[in-house]
């Protein structure tokens, strides 16, 4: 099942890739390496559904795509977790190799309902964070507009549904919601963070007459902004109590926690030609995988996740819905050389980091092999072995 999965996906990635571009550049570096200051980029990078055969068949809407989300999930029994969580990070900074190459967006997100017009009344937030950016516009569609800024960071959020195209088993994704993270000051402005800033994003519920607020405050610049998930659909609040592995998205393809760290990567920058599309392991368009791509600038640093009664995680679990060396392993024959790694999770001094081996991070969990390589979870929705299992790291 998961080569059939992989193989479907696959073809849609390379005909999507290979759409109007101009094919690799010489030094195996995306454009994005080279994008001028002012230059502008996009696109629509939507959540990973499930794909079963003749069962569940989603197609993205028109401008959007999705791809590898290898996620660090944060996991607590304590009650209210899955409700009230802030993160602390420091966002990376570029060196010979700009952020934005290996992917055009990081998130921190998580499950919200109800949305009764959504499969199993379940829609996905997430709070998309675009390095070298400057966000003009958040399309109602989930689509970004971005024009070029070196080290700096501006966000979109993006709330993710599944409706039935009218038989299924097809279904396609629309976006429920989308804002601009704005400046406090100014509400129409975006808030601007840079590379080096250190941030905090507390989601939490105020009432349930009011959507999940997101709290994202710069603790270097003092800069703070507020997105309310209040859709068309009503009031979008947290579906689940507990941060807990198994308190996952309905419609998702992995058995998971409910909310989640996740660099979109299988994708090209948003200032490449093509920007922001599907790339594959192999493809020297694709530093999604290439080690020294993910070498060449300083990694985000996870400092922390704090729970609303002041605990911590009691355990962190990683998972990647494309099974991480077995995607690298179908496209490239084996893991290693250049654009055939699948970037990792690590720990030490400064946190958690994701990309390779940094130097302050002597925890790596065997690399890519900490992702689990097959289906072996159960999903209500899907059945037996329909699922890549959260695998517990630290």
């Amino acid at each position: 099942m998961v080569r059939t999965i992989v193989g479907v996906l696959t073809a849609l990635a390379v005909a999507a890739l290979f759409a109007g571009t101009g094919g690799a550049t010489g030094n195996g570096r995306t454009s994005s390496s080279t994008a001028a200051s002012g230059s502008t980029g996009g696109g629509c990078i939507a959540h990973r559904p499930a794909y079963i055969e003749d069962v569940f068949e989603v197609a993205y809407a028109a401008g959007c795509s999705g791809h590898d989300e290898p996620e660090l999930d944060p996991v607590s029994g304590a009650a209210g977790s899955a409700k009230d969580l802030t993160w602390t990070f420091v966002l990376p900074t570029d060196g010979i190799v700009p952020v934005s190459a290996v992917g055009p967006a990081f998130w921190f997100g998580g499950v919200v309902g109800p949305d009764l017009t959504s499969f199993g009344g379940q829609d996905f937030l997430e709070v998309q964070f675009y390095p070298d950016s400057l966000v003009k516009n958040c399309n109602p569609n989930g689509a970004y507009v971005v024009s070029y800024a070196p080290n700096t960071y501006t966000v979109c959020s993006p709330v993710w549904s599944i409706h039935t195209t009218g038989q299924k088993p097809n279904f396609h994704e629309p976006a429920a919601f989308n804002a601009m993270l704005t400046n406090g000051s100014s509400k129409k402005a975006p808030l601007v963070m840079h590379a080096g800033d250190t941030i905090t994003i507390h989601f939490h519920v105020v009432s349930t007459h009011e959507g999940w607020h997101i709290d994202v405050a710069d603790l270097t610049t003092g800069g703070t902004g507020t997105i309310v998930l209040d859709s068309a659909q009503g009031p979008l609040l947290p579906v689940f109590d507990t941060q807990t592995i198994g308190n996952a998205l309905s419609w998702g393809a992995v058995y998971d926690t409910p909310n989640s760290f996740v660099w979109e990567i299988g994708h090209t920058s948003s200032f490449s030609s093509p920007a922001a599309k599907f790339c594959l392991p192999g493809n020297p368009v694709c530093d999604s995988y290439n080690a020294d791509s993910w070498a060449g600038f300083s990694p985000i640093q996870i400092k922390s996740v704090t729970f609303g009664d002041g605990s911590s995680p009691t355990s962190w679990a990683v998972v990647s819905d494309f099974g991480g060396n077995a995607e690298v392993e179908q496209s490239c024959g084996t893991v290693g050389g250049p654009f055939c790694i699948y970037p990792w999770f690590s720990f030490g001094r400064n946190g958690f980091h994701y990309g390779v081996d940094y130097p302050d991070a002597p925890e790596d969990f065997g690399q890519g092999s900490q992702f689990p390589t097959t289906t072996q979870c159960d999903s209500a929705a899907f059945g037996p072995d329909s699922l890549y299992c959260a695998h517990v790291v630290k």
